[in-house]
This record gives structure tokens, C-alpha cells and sequence, in this order.
């Protein structure tokens, strides 16, 4: 028996389409990024290439439902998929609207709002906004009535009977507790009720941003780090006044950050669900731009940690059980669970070898 329920957090991004077309050339993917990458320092492991499922393109029913046969044999539950809604305006949506129209894709989802603008970040253009979000209460019913679909399919992740639905960046919304209000009516006319996540990053981290309407956090890995990334900044100044320079890119160490989140209690004091990464380098996307990238990594270290979260972790109630993984497939960023040609199907054992050792002990 699995008491709790391991959530992969999954790009959609892998195949063309015109927006990424115009902005970054024809036939353009984040494969093309992936496959450019080059070490930056000694010992940098640049570029991740795929190994089992190999370059895939979402279009395809075969290459997702490889995925989802690789999630359920090393014990992950369900994709949290990104989901790029623009005052109507979608993208990367074919892969996921197509998931929803084939029930041989049998495997649990739900969705997060990725809300933020999109600029040129990745040629060092991030003054450029390539399309920008608009809010309005004309917006939250139309955007609201596009995902109706979704929330009603049986295979959607679900607490307490309510869809579990992310919001990546709730901060942005001009007044997040006004569209909450309409999409909550909108549900109640359709007999249910919306099981809200604010993703939790940077500055706006802690029990003060839960308000009335969200239902729960999720911790957003490795952009929660707390003093570990305040001791790295007092040794970036260090470095800078001992170099007479800016130390722009930052490295800091796998190992480290792991003993580090080893030490600290998982947060109880409000609905909090932990996430964890296997690694980290987005360097990838940050060709002329200083990048993190997370150094050492292996799947030992991963499964330290992941066993820390998924033996500390108490559920709120017997649905609120929720564990992310940051992430399933961002080979831009360095973060994958998918096999690479260096640690092949590494990652995903550790999650199954966790997951068994103490679902057989239940």
C-alpha cells in the first residue's frame, strides 16, 4: 500500500510549434538548446542527452504513452503538466489536449497555471516580452470554461474530490482572491469545488500568502532554498571583494543542499506539499546570461533526500498526500527524472526503491 502520492511535474514542450517557429527559428524545440549545451567549467556535465526514450516529439501517441509506462514502473503517480494560458491564447497545448482526448493514456494528471510573462530570456533579451498575460474577469470565465474538460476527466488528480489545480506564480495576478472567487462559482455551477496550490518561489514563500482561497503550497525546488542560498550569496560578496569582480553564474553543490534539507523538519505549520529535484543546470537556456547550476548530483544523493521527504512527510488527510518532483522532463534546465546517457534509469530507481521500502512496511 502507497500512502502517499508522487506527483512529476511535466514540460509539454517537445515538438514545433509557430510561436517558438517565429521567435527562435523553424523546426525549433528545446532539444535544439539541449543538444547546443557546452561545459562551461572543469568537470561540468553538459550536454544531458536522452537515453531510453530518446529526442521524442509530444505529438506522438507512442512517445507519451512511453512516458507514462516508464512513470508507472518506477512508482510515480501522476504528471502535474505546465499548462500556457495568454488571455486565451495557448501554448503548448497539443500534447496535453491530446492526452485528454486518448483514454488509452491512462494515467493520473492535473495541471499548473505556468502565469508569467515570456521574454527573449534565453539570448539574453529578458527586457523583450514576447507575449505578455492580461488579466480580467472576462479572461478567468473563458480560461475557466477551457479547462472544464479537463477537471471533469476521470483521470484527473483529485483531494477530497476537488481537481488539484497549480497556479506557478500567484503573485502576478493582480488580484488572485477576485479570480478565485469566479472560477470557484463557475465550479460550484458544475457540482464541485477547486482544490487550489499556489506554487511557492522566491520571496513569497510562507504561511502568510495562505489565504482564504488557496487550499494548500507547493514547495517549487531548487527556488525555495532559505539560508543555504543566503550563505552562498556571503560567499559570492566574499569572492567578489577578494577578485574585484562579479561572480555572476551561480554554482553551488548538490551534496551540500542535501545534507542541508536532510537537517530541516518538513514544514507543518501550514498545508505545504515538499518537492525535490535530481538535479539542477539551466545553463542550457542562459547562453548569454549567468545560470545555476547544481554540481554533483547523482542518484544517491536523490534518493537521501526524496527517502528524507517521503519518510518526514505526514499527510494532512487521507487525500492531502502529495509529493512533487521537480521535475519529469526539463532536460533544458538539467532536470530530469527521464534516463540520461550518463545516469541512465538512476533517478527513477531511487523514487521505486523508496517508495517499496516503505510501502512494504506499511
Amino acid at each position: 500500500m502507497q500512502d502517499k502520492r508522487i506527483i512529476a511535474i511535466h514540460l509539454p514542450q517537445f515538438y514545433p510549434f509557430k510561436e517558438n517557429d517565429d521567435w527562435w527559428g523553424k523546426g525549433f524545440t528545446e532539444w535544439r538548446n539541449v543538444t547546443q549545451a557546452i561545459p562551461r567549467f572543469l568537470g561540468h556535465y553538459q550536454p544531458h542527452l536522452p537515453a531510453d526514450l530518446g529526442f521524442y516529439d509530444l505529438r506522438l501517441h507512442e512517445c507519451r504513452q512511453a512516458q507514462i509506462d516508464m512513470a508507472k514502473q518506477y512508482g510515480i503517480h501522476g504528471f502535474c503538466y505546465y499548462h500556457y494560458w495568454f488571455s486565451g491564447k495557448l501554448i503548448m497545448e497539443k500534447p496535453v489536449e491530446m492526452m485528454l482526448a486518448d483514454k488509452r493514456e491512462d494515467f493520473p494528471f492535473m495541471l499548473c497555471w505556468a502565469n508569467a510573462n515570456w521574454g527573449r530570456n534565453w539570448e539574453g533579451g529578458h527586457n523583450i516580452t514576447l507575449i505578455e498575460q492580461k488579466y480580467s474577469d472576462e479572461d478567468d470565465i473563458a480560461h475557466f470554461e477551457y479547462l472544464l474538460p479537463f477537471f471533469k476527466d476521470p483521470r484527473y488528480i483529485r483531494i477530497n474530490g476537488k481537481p488539484v489545480f497549480g497556479v506557478h506564480r500567484s503573485d502576478y495576478i493582480p488580484d488572485f482572491e477576485k479570480s478565485i472567487g469566479i472560477w470557484q462559482r463557475l465550479a460550484a455551477k458544475e457540482g464541485f469545488q477547486l482544490y487550489i496550490c499556489r506554487f511557492e518561489a522566491g520571496g513569497f514563500i510562507g504561511e502568510k500568502y495562505q489565504t482564504s482561497s488557496v487550499d494548500a503550497a507547493v514547495e517549487f525546488q531548487p527556488f525555495n532554498m532559505g539560508r543555504f542560498w543566503q550563505m552562498h550569496n556571503l560567499l559570492s560578496r566574499g569572492l567578489e571583494r577578494v577578485f574585484k569582480r562579479s561572480v555572476k553564474s551561480a554554482h553551488l553543490s548538490y551534496k551540500s543542499y542535501v545534507k542541508y534539507k536532510c537537517k530541516q523538519a518538513i514544514c507543518q505549520d501550514y498545508k505545504l506539499y515538499p518537492s525535490v529535484f535530481p538535479s539542477w543546470d539551466n545553463s542550457p537556456r542562459r547562453l548569454k546570461r549567468p545560470y545555476l547550476a547544481f554540481t554533483g548530483s547523482t542518484p544517491e544523493l536523490f534518493k537521501e533526500w526524496f527517502e528524507h521527504v517521503y519518510t518526514q512527510f505526514k499527510p494532512y488527510s487521507e487525500d492531502e498526500n502529495l509529493i512533487f518532483i521537480n521535475a519529469w522532463n526539463e532536460w533544458a534546465e538539467g532536470c530530469h527524472l527521464e534516463p540520461d546517457l550518463k545516469n541512465g534509469t538512476g533517478f527513477l530507481e531511487a523514487v521505486k526503491y523508496v517508495i517499496d521500502k516503505y510501502s512494504n512496511s506499511l
